[in-house]
Order: structure tokens, then sequence, then C-alpha cells
């Protein structure tokens, strides 16, 4: 008979947790042991339907553990977890601080790179077994997250993503459309708007190379130039000049490193398949850009590179949600509220002059005021409100592409035109303001994190709009850039 942790507990009868402890790793034979048996070995099974992950539940006291894995009569410690040098050599540690706020499940199983499913919202949301916070405003000091918590989530996530690559993000198809940099501005206009997509990588025949992006910012600075005074740039230009001939404009380059506060980047941001998930959203992030392509570059056997796919950090936040579905607990900070965590931009509150506001414009704005809005304050999009500040819409930079539609930009003024006549160019036209479900997307700030992951995991979704329940009046906003900066640390 094997001792439970019970023959261990010293806190003279404190409540005891059940936890279970997962190895993923394979084995023929696998038992746990730690503090909380006192170093016995407990027997762990195989999961069914998955005979290489085992696992077992013990109840364990609250308080600081190690612990390790006997695999086929060898000792092991999960690299992937938490651990430390003690006296039985490397050990995986785990903190259960007290009832209300343990770890209960310290590993989910792995699931398989090839797997192709999709998260399943209602069965994730189930695994979170929580009192929701009710639909509140939260006070300014309810913070409600540990440092602790805040380290365990980040390792893991961490943890989970340097060991993933970007292979596993590619689809078993796709389309994936890429540019001739000798194609005319005009043409690549209408591509983009056409296929429905903000951005495309370039290719340069003559160099047998992928040199650049062309994206939905570069039409916007050029729409800005063809409106602007005294300009160079006609909309006949506009017909004849490449791609190559507009990015390499010096006057581009020094418009756009006045504007933006840095110097217009000259190499193309990529990655290999074989990069691993964290590497892949670091570039995304650190570059500032939406979308990293996944480019396959043959060794020096004379054939030309290939693109692969698009990867952005929406698919990488589904694998992060996809991975944990079955143990979101295992997860500390998902649990809790937006409001409670140091994550996206929100509108000042009153003695808070330091705090970056939040852009936003009314509906009978012009349309310049947002292009310029979108490039001074770098932002991918700004929200459209009323006079009380509740949520009508939302203008993000692909919208510009709608000015391609029936060669809007040849007859257009931008200070004539409003934001709400833009936004009606869409190909699905907004007879009143309402809120879009292809465009809209919001959140309350009590709404917790795992639920925000989850919409923000979805195809075409970038970012939510945090609004106040009932009125809409828009509290702040929170971007997949914001998600990924606050869990990679």
């Amino acid at each position: 008979m094997y001792p439970s942790a019970m023959d261990y507990a010293r806190d003279g009868g404190a409540a005891l947790i059940p936890t279970r402890f997962v190895w993923p790793y394979g084995g023929r034979s696998v038992y746990l042991s730690g503090t909380f048996t006192g170093w016995s070995q407990w027997p762990m099974a195989p999961v069914e339907g998955c005979p290489t992950v085992f696992q077992t539940v013990c109840s364990v006291p609250p308080g600081y553990h190690q612990y390790k894995f006997i695999v086929d009569g060898e000792w092991r410690h999960d690299e992937n977890q938490p651990f430390v040098s003690g006296s039985y050599g490397t050990v995986n540690t785990i903190l259960l601080a007290r009832e209300s706020d343990y770890l209960p499940a310290v590993l989910t199983a792995r699931i398989p790179p090839s797997s192709n499913m999709d998260v399943d919202n209602h069965a994730f949301q189930r695994m979170v077994s929580e009192v929701r916070v009710s639909d509140v405003a939260l006070p300014d000091n309810a913070s409600r997250i540990s440092q602790t918590d805040l380290d365990i989530s980040r390792h893991r996530i961490s943890a989970v993503l340097s060991t993933h690559s970007a292979y596993e993000l590619l689809p078993g198809s796709s389309k994936v459309i890429a540019l001739d940099v000798d194609l005319p501005v005009k043409q690549a206009f209408h591509i983009l708007h056409e296929q429905g997509i903000p951005m495309a990588p370039l290719w340069d025949f003559s160099r047998a190379q992928f040199v650049g992006v062309l994206s939905a910012l570069d039409f916007i600075l050029i729409m800005r130039e063809l409106g602007s005074h005294g300009s160079n740039l006609t909309e006949e230009e506009l017909e004849t000049h490449t791609i190559s001939a507009w990015k390499e404009a010096k006057s581009y380059l020094s418009r756009q490193a006045n504007e933006l506060g840095k110097s217009a980047p000259r190499r193309l941001v990529w990655s290999g398949p074989d990069n691993n998930l964290k590497d892949v959203a670091l570039e995304i992030l650190q570059n500032g850009v939406a979308t990293v392509p996944i480019i396959h570059s043959p060794a020096h056997d004379g054939s030309y590179p290939q693109l692969l796919y698009l990867a952005s950090l929406s698919e990488i936040l589904k694998h992060i949600c996809r991975y944990f579905k079955h143990s979101p607990e295992s997860l500390p900070i998902l649990k809790l509220p937006i409001g409670a965590i140091p994550l996206g931009t929100w509108v000042p509150k009153i003695g808070e002059p330091n705090r970056q506001p939040l852009a936003m414009l009314r509906p009978t704005a012009s349309l310049n005021a947002a292009l310029n809005l979108l490039v001074q304050a770098q932002v991918s999009a700004i929200p459209i409100v009323d006079d009380n500040d509740s949520l009508l819409d939302i203008y993000s930079r692909s919208d510009i592409t709608a000015l391609a539609k029936d060669k809007i930009y040849t007859h257009i003024n931008l200070e004539e035109m409003s934001i709400h006549q833009a936004l009606q160019l869409a190909e699905e036209p907004y007879a009143t303001y309402g809120l879009s479900s292809q465009k809209c997307h919001m959140c309350l700030r009590s709404d917790p994190l795992h639920e925000v992951m989850e919409r923000l995991s979805r195809p075409g979704v970038r970012r939510l709009v945090v609004v106040e329940a009932g009125s809409k009046r828009v509290e702040g906003i929170i971007s997949l850039g914001d998600i990924f900066k606050f869990l990679l640390g």
C-alpha cells in the first residue's frame, strides 16, 4: 500500500488540496515522488487513448513542495516546469498557497503538433472553475495579481512557445499572396482590396528574394501625400509608379522617419519554419508589424526561397489557448479580470495626467484627421464614438483599401469626407451606426483574461474595445500586442 499525502501532512489537519501531476514524455513505468509523499514512490497511470502521457492525483497540503518523477527506474524532472537544485538533485517545485487560489494541475497533456483542433470555447470556459467577477467597474486599487502567479504563468507560456515551431502554424491548405516590386502601386492597391488582405510580402525577381512588405500603412501615407497641398505626386503617378519606386523614394523615407519617429526598416522581418513560436512572437512585437512571413530558404542549392505562410500573434495565441485548454488552471493569471491587470491602453482618469490618452474620434471628423491620427499616434485602429464617448464603430488602417473600390481615391477630398462616409464604403455599408459583429469586438473590464485571450485568438480579431456595461462608453482598448507584452514580460 502506498502512503498518501495525509501521512506526511505536518500542519495538524490543514485542508489538503487535490493536485494533478502529469508526465507527458513517455515511458514504460512512471512514479511520482516528492516532499508530500516522504519521497516514496507514488504510481502514475497512462491517460486513456494517450499511452505516452502519465498522470496521477495527490492530496497535497498547502505550502512549498519539491517533486521528481521516476521513469523506468531513472530519476527525472520536467524541464518545462519550474525547477531548482535540491537535496535530491534537480527537482521541480510547486507552491500551493491556500485552498482558495491553489494551482490544481501542474501540467497539461501536450497536444500533438499535427493537431489542427480549434479552441473549444465552451469546453475551455467550463474548465475554469471560478466565480466570475460581476459586471461592474472594478476599483482602481483592485490589484489581485501576485508576482508568484505571474512568474509561474509566464514561465509556462514561455516554455510552451519555446518548444513549438512556426511550422506548426501552417494550415493544411491556404492561399498566400506576394507582390512583385515592379507592380504599379495602383494595381497593388486594388489587389489588397479585392483579396481582402491588409498586407503582402514583396518579391524582387532580379534579386530572387523577398525584400519587404506592402501594407495598409503604405497606402495611408500615399493618400496623405495625394491629398496634401503642393504635392508632386498625382493620381496619374499612382497609375504608373511601381512599388519599388514608392518604397525607395527619398521623400517617402524621410517623411516616415519624421512621422513615426524612426527610420523606415530596410530589411524584411521574417522567420523560418524551424524558429520557435516565442521567437516569432518577439519578432512581431519588437518590429511593430502585424504579421511575419514564414519563409523556407534552401541552403545554397540554387532554388528560390519559398513563402509558406504569414504568421500572426492571433495564431500564436490560439496555440496557447489550445495547449492549456484542458487545464487552464495551470496558468493562475487566467482567472484575473482584465481591469486588475497592467494591460492595454485606458482612458485616463482624473488625476492621471501622465497616462497616454486613448485615441478616439467622432464620426463627423474628417478622414484626413483619422489618417493623421493613425500615423502620429502609431496605432492600428481608432474607436469612433458619439458625444457621450459610447462606441459606434472603429476605423482601422486596413479600411483604407476600401478607397480602391470603383477608384474612389481618384476623386475624394480627405478633408471633406467624414469617417462615417469612409466607413460606408466597405462592402457591407452601414445605413445607420450600429455595432458591426465583423468590426467592433468588445469586452468588459470585469471579463477574465482567459475570455479575452479566446476572443483575440479568433481570425480577424486584432483588438477588443473595453466598454462600460450598458452605456458602451469606451474605457480602454486591448490589442494582441498588449496581450503578448504582458504574457512574455
